[in-house]
Parts: structure tokens; sequence; C-alpha cells
């Protein structure tokens, strides 16, 4: 039995920094009915939680079939932004148009949200807050990423950066933000994927914001960690951790990456429309992608 698999039978009153000491950074947990005091404990101290299979095989092939389904409808209708957030589209396989980050694709597909709303993730729900609630028009929704690395896509990799920072653009101090992703497809080391530096979500703001340039620095850290996932793993990370997103090493279809996050909210309803003014880091983002598909036009 893994180090991992026996910890995780041990009572609250036998956990201590021992058995937390022995699990490797890399352990894949199960998700039960509840987060275990284990569980939270590796959470707290690294800043993450990497569970695998929650999702089948089946359920992962049905919710990549929806994402495509809205991407050609959007394409097709030629939408750049839903309730005011912008659509990263670049080109994907063939030169073809690709829309690489959806936001709000729960509302636009029955499957994603009642697949989201599934008892299996309750457990998720009651570690971010009893009163948390799924945010399927607040914020950006459900977001779809999708990572390609060929001429003319706008994500084929990003930056370092903390969630942090766009609580500083709302003219507040940055809290606690957990980003629950579904992972849509395989993701090993060797075909880049979510970096992450263990501990960082316990930094000061200083560190938050100046210990490296954000989305501008794709340089590799040493005491980064590679998340490698499996199609239907689920992860958690803190927001205020320093993280990253490495360029796949292939090109083409080998390379393409896809997952999708939960937008799990505990503050004020705040619905969006299409009504809704464009955030200002969105719009920044924005500049951000025009000059590089500019740069790379050739």
């Amino acid at each position: 039995m893994s180090a991992a698999a026996v910890a995780e039978e041990m009572t609250t009153e036998e956990l201590g920094l021992d058995a937390l000491d022995s699990l490797p950074l890399d352990t894949r947990f199960t998700l039960g009915d509840e987060i275990t005091p284990l569980q939270e404990a590796f959470l707290d101290r690294h800043g993450f939680l990497i569970f695998g299979s929650v999702a089948s095989q089946d359920e992962v092939s049905r919710i990549n079939a929806e994402v495509d389904r809205i991407e050609s409808e959007w394409v097709e209708a030629g939408e750049t932004s839903i309730n005011g957030v912008p659509i990263f589209q670049g080109l994907g396989l063939e030169n073809r148009p690709m829309m690489q980050r959806i936001p709000f694709t729960s509302c636009y597909s029955d499957y994603i949200r009642g697949f989201i709303r599934s008892d299996r993730f309750e457990a998720v729900r009651r570690l971010i807050g009893e009163e948390t609630r799924i945010g399927d028009n607040e914020k950006d929704g459900c977001v779809v990423n999708t990572y390609i690395n060929v001429p003319g896509s706008v994500y084929p990799r990003l930056g370092w950066h903390t969630d942090g920072l766009r609580d500083l653009f709302y003219l507040r101090m940055p809290k606690r933000m957990l980003n629950v992703g579904i992972h849509l497809t395989d993701c090993p080391t060797e075909n880049g994927g979510l970096r992450l530096i263990p501990g960082t979500h316990h930094q000061g703001l200083f560190g938050m914001c100046f210990h490296k340039m954000h989305f501008i620095d794709h340089r590799p850290d040493p005491k980064e960690l590679c998340v490698e996932t499996r199609a239907g793993d689920l992860t958690i990370h803190d927001g205020r951790l320093w993280h990253r997103v490495e360029r796949s090493p292939h090109t083409g279809a080998a390379s393409i990456r896809r997952s999708m996050y939960v937008p799990y909210l505990t503050d004020e309803y705040q619905p969006k429309s299409e009504s809704s003014s464009t955030p200002v880091y969105h719009h920044l983002g924005t500049i951000a992608r025009k000059l590089k598909l500019w740069r790379n036009r050739d």
C-alpha cells in the first residue's frame, strides 16, 4: 500500500507532521465524501491537491464533445466575447480558427452544467465554504482552456503568475482562492502542462507581486513541480501560488491539452450579462494576444 493510501486511513488523532512529511509532492489522492484531515493538511502546506480518476472516460468524452460543439457554433457566429469576457481565439490544426479559452461553458451546455453539480464534488464545495455556490454566469463562469503548439496559437503556454493580481485590479487584498480543474486530456511531464512552486501561497504581498514578472517570465524555476494529470483527474490549487503552463515540445494534435475550471464562489452574487463591461485585465490580455499574433504573422 502506498504512503498516501496508508496515511489516508489514519484518524485525526493519529495524523501528525511526520505523516504529512512522508508524502511525496506528486501524491494522487482519492476523492471521497469529504476532504480528509490529511488532504486538507497537504493543501494547507503545499497549496495544491491531485485527485485521480474523478470523471470517467465516457464523461470526459462527452464534455469534450460539448466543448467542440460550443466552439464550432461560436466560430461560425463570429463570437469574440461572452458577457464582456473575451474569448481567446487563435489558429489550431490545419490553420483553422480555434477558441483556446472559452468562458461560461456551463451556460451553453446542459450536460456540463449538470456534470459540475454532481454529488461527487460536494466535498470540494464544502472545502471552500458551506455557503459556496457554482457561478455559472459570474466572473468568467466555467472556463475551458485548450493549449496547442502550432503557428498562430495564442495559448501554447502561459507565463508565471499568481491569481491574486486579479484581486488587486479590484482594489482589494488578495485572499485564498482555490482553483478547481477537471482535466480533459492526459498531460504527462513530457507534454508540458501546469507547473507550480509549492508553498508560495504563504508568501507576502510583495513576493506575490514582484517575485517574478507576471505572464512575461516563462523560465523554469528550480523549485517548480510539474503537476502530471490524466484525463478525468481533478486538481485543486491555491491561486496565490506562483504557477505557469509549460509549452508542449510536440506540435499539432500531439500538443493539445485541455482543462475545465469550475467557478466556486463565496462572495456577493454578481451575475454577468451581454451588457457587462470588460475588466481591465482582460483588455490588457487582448492587447498582448494581438501583439503576439502580429509578431508571428510571418
